[in-house]
Formats: structure tokens, C-alpha cells, sequence
């Protein structure tokens, strides 16, 4: 297993189960139905994250930067699954921790990565031309 993989998969992986399972087990919050759907929405989210940073390899950047289209795996379906999936993985800790202040930072969120999301298909649309409008038609977000 290279280098790369370990810091781009498996590292991440550990520390957000870790991370996870104590917040779960001991944070702050009521402990009900909203926490365990919290954490199941965390979890749902996380390998989200997880299996999107597996299949864009070395393409990932965190500002964006044109050096491949990616759109095989979950990329097929979806242009930006990294910011879906990592919604749905705060929306979890929100439920888990159950503050309602964590919900207005949720809200603040949501067109933060549609602005990013924005910004990098400007990118990937100056760089890659039709290539890349073509898969914006036949993919969500």
C-alpha cells in the first residue's frame, strides 16, 4: 500500500471513526433518537468523504485545480460528492451534539460549498471545455 493511500483513505478513516465513536459516547447532548441518527447520518457521511478522496487519487486539491476530470465511481453520479458527503457528516454531529446553535453553522455551510462548488467547475469547464460540460449534463451537483 503506497504512501498516499494511507494519508488519503485510511488515516482520515480512523480518526473520523474515532472521533465519531467518542462524541457519540460521551459528548454533550441529549442521548436519544436524534443522537443515533446523528450518528448514523455521521458515519453515512464519512465514507462519503472517504470513497470520493479514494476514487479522485492525487486529482484532489484543496483549492481547485485542473489536473484531471475525474468521473468514474461515485464521480459518475455525482460532480461533488466531498461536499455532499461532508454535509451530511456535519448534519450527523449536529444531531449528535444536539445544540441548535451547530444548526445555524450547518445553514452558513450549505452555500459556502455551493459557491466552491461553483468556482471549480469554472475551473474544470476552462480546462477540460466540452469534455466537462458534457459530464456536468449527466451528473448531479
Amino acid at each position: 500500500m503506497d504512501r498516499g493511500k494511507i494519508w488519503r483513505v485510511w488515516l482520515p478513516l480512523t480518526v473520523g471513526l474515532w472521533a465519531f465513536a467518542v462524541i457519540f459516547r460521551s459528548g454533550p447532548g441529549p442521548h436519544g433518537l436524534a443522537r443515533s441518527i446523528g450518528l448514523l447520518f455521521g458515519l453515512i457521511g464519512l465514507a462519503g468523504v472517504i470513497v470520493s478522496r479514494y476514487t479522485l487519487g492525487r486529482s484532489f486539491s484543496i483549492v481547485p485545480k485542473a489536473t484531471a476530470l475525474v468521473t468514474n465511481g461515485i464521480y459518475s453520479r455525482i460532480r461533488n460528492p466531498i461536499y455532499i458527503s461532508g454535509m451530511i457528516c456535519v448534519l450527523g454531529m449536529v444531531l449528535i451534539v444536539g445544540r441548535l446553535k451547530l444548526v445555524a453553522i450547518f445553514l452558513v455551510l450549505i452555500p459556502m460549498q455551493i459557491i466552491r462548488a461553483r468556482r471549480e467547475a469554472q475551473v474544470l469547464e476552462a480546462r477540460f471545455g466540452d469534455a466537462y460540460r458534457e459530464y456536468r449534463k449527466r451528473t448531479w451537483f
